[in-house]
């Protein structure tokens, strides 16, 4: 019995030994959307589903899709989630253009907080609105709509990602 064992383990690892070592060629990654990336990653966390939804309009390969067609200059394709929703322009290379996104009650930047916070003291948060615009040669704005309520009073207020209100 024990030299059965010994000889199914002789047999199960020979196959091992006579492994053949291949090498593969380069590959070579690059990410055409980095720019989008950087430009809507804010410092502070945001929602989950803001970013899975982010990364999705990023990885979104036009070429793939069944509406591509070469005469086409331009691909205008919609993300959505219960959260929100993203419009983005794709070139015909696949890299976005541009994006207009709008996600509702969203995990707000501390900036944001503390100055609706030092500015209205007693106010409560309890609708918020966040909108991006990202032009691939002019960068991206954010800004934050907000509803306040203090009692029987409502305020509605902008504001940007570093809290100056707009």
């Amino acid at each position: 019995m024990k030299k059965l064992l010994i000889g199914l383990l002789v047999l199960g690892l020979s196959p091992q030994l006579f492994a053949q070592i291949e090498k593969l060629s380069e590959v070579t990654i690059y990410a055409t959307n980095y720019k989008y990336l950087n430009d809507v990653n804010s410092q502070e966390i945001a929602s989950i589903p803001v970013k899975e939804l982010e990364q999705k309009v990023a990885n979104f390969d036009v070429k793939e899709s069944e509406m591509y067609h070469d005469d086409y200059n331009e691909y205008i394709v919609s993300f959505y989630i219960p959260q929100g929703k993203i419009l983005a322009a794709y070139d015909r290379d696949g890299k976005i253009l541009r994006t207009a996104e709008r996600f509702e009650n969203v995990n707000l930047p501390l900036a944001v907080k503390e100055a609706v916070v030092g500015r209205f003291p007693g106010w409560s948060i309890t609708e918020d609105i966040y909108a991006v615009t990202f032009y691939d040669n002019r960068g991206t704005y954010k800004k934050y709509k907000l509803k306040l309520e203090n009692g029987e009073k409502t305020l509605r207020v902008k504001l940007d990602e570093k809290g100056n209100f707009l």
